[in-house]
């Protein structure tokens, strides 16, 4: 049994290794935290982005409120240079996203 627990931990610790070699490096960081809501962005060197807002929408009647989330996320292919986008909404009707790839 601890064999099979200490490979399993070996295993975990080898799939979280960083890919490529290459350490990517934070250029900017934003965050505001509010009781209306929340909003952050990031962007590291290697091409890595993310922007997201999170705000509260009131639904009115016994529904209450909920978080109404849009942002997106991107990323560059090292070996292609293609860079890939996805936007999206999260709100009471689902996650729905947009795909993208643009050189």
């Amino acid at each position: 049994m601890k064999t099979i627990i200490v490979f399993c931990a070996m295993m975990v610790l080898a799939l979280a290794a960083p890919q490529g070699g290459k350490d990517a490096t934070i250029l900017k960081f934003e965050n505001d935290v509010s009781p209306e809501g929340y909003k952050f962005a990031y962007e590291t060197s290697d091409g890595t982005a993310r922007e997201e807002e999170g705000t509260l929408k009131d639904l009115g009647g016994e529904d209450g409120q909920a978080i109404v989330i849009t942002g997106s996320f991107n990323w560059k292919d090292e070996k292609t240079g293609q860079v890939y986008t996805v936007t999206f909404t999260a709100d009471e009707n689902g996650y729905k996203p947009n795909f993208k790839a643009a050189k």
